[in-house]
């Protein structure tokens, strides 16, 4: 699934994200998405989540549950 949709991300889903800091790197962190911050429906970077640690990024892959 893409993690450029707003309808492809649920609460609770199982993502692996990028965070800001590590955009250069590309290393990605894994969680559970907790609040969508993306308004659009679309983003071309990937849709910005709060995962349930806290941590805020954008979502890269969606793992399969």
């Amino acid at each position: 699934m893409d993690g450029k949709k707003r309808s492809n991300i649920k609460p609770g889903l199982h993502v692996m994200i990028v965070q800001k800091e590590d955009q250069r790197t590309g290393d990605l962190t894994e969680g559970y998405v907790q609040d969508i911050l993306t308004n659009s429906s679309t983003h071309p970077h990937g849709i910005k989540v709060r995962l349930e640690t806290g941590e805020v990024g954008r979502v890269q892959e969606i793992l399969e549950s």
